[in-house]
């Protein structure tokens, strides 16, 4: 399972959200092409950014920060927030972004993101699905930062998009979004043992090594940790000893 580092950008600032709520920011760095540098040193080859001010209203406010992030690092760099229209995803592939992560429009609009996934190839397309998990233990998606409550259950989602050739699904447990509390180990078994063929990015709620690994016992390809790093709670070291290649 492969470790992804996240940078969440505000105004040209790394910061990180309690639970999605933008009026709980915590500031970590004012140069987050900095950041990615030291998290390529540590022997990452992933980097997931996330354009906050784009998810929030669209806008690509934060453009020079993240071709900043592509040009001076050597990590594959996946990027969502606020990416629209496909005019918007031929512009950041062209600017060196490997993957566009495509959230509220793969809710709103999922005929139009499939016809992304047919131009650019679904390889180059990750369908971010954000959950909240209700009181019947459904995972119920929600879009537009985190905002607005959707109908949609996440399966059904999942499943409408098969057809197009879904290849990555990078699924997020909003309750548990920064808060340290652990990773919903439950609901990333019950994706992968829905759809193996998925190659599934875990989100939400590491705490530590410890819970990489149990995450990656689920069968997820992949786990985004944003906090746990910038906090410390996983280390250079424990990093290469979880990563051969690292």
């Amino acid at each position: 399972m492969m470790i992804i580092p996240a940078i969440d950008l505000r105004g040209g600032r790394c910061v990180r959200l309690f639970q999605g709520d933008f009026e709980q920011e915590t500031e970590y760095s004012n140069d987050p092409a900095a950041l990615a540098r030291r998290y390529a040193n540590m022997g990452f080859d992933y980097l997931h950014v996330v354009d906050l001010d784009g998810a929030r209203d669209g806008s690509q406010s934060n453009q020079e920060c993240v071709t900043a992030i592509c040009s001076s690092s050597t990590m594959s760099v996946q990027l969502g927030g606020g990416i629209r229209n496909s005019a918007t995803v031929a512009r950041w592939l062209k600017a060196g972004v490997a993957k566009c992560v495509i959230g509220s429009a793969a809710v709103t609009e999922p005929d139009l993101v499939k016809d992304w996934m047919r131009e650019f190839s679904a390889e180059r397309i990750v369908i971010a699905l954000d959950v909240n998990i209700d009181q019947q233990g459904m995972p119920m998606l929600a879009t537009h930062g985190w905002s607005i409550a959707s109908d949609v259950v996440l399966w059904d989602c999942v499943d409408d998009y098969l057809e197009a050739g879904l290849m990555h699904v990078l699924c997020t447990d909003i309750a548990r979004d920064g808060t340290l509390s652990g990773p919903n180990i439950e609901l990333y078994r019950e994706f992968v043992g829905r759809y193996p063929e998925i190659q599934l990015q875990a989100s939400g709620g590491v705490r530590d090594i410890e819970d990489l690994a149990i995450t990656a016992e689920t069968g997820a390809a992949a786990t985004i940790t944003g906090r746990a790093l910038l906090d410390g709670c996983i280390s250079a070291k424990d990093i290469s000893s979880f990563q051969p290649n690292a």
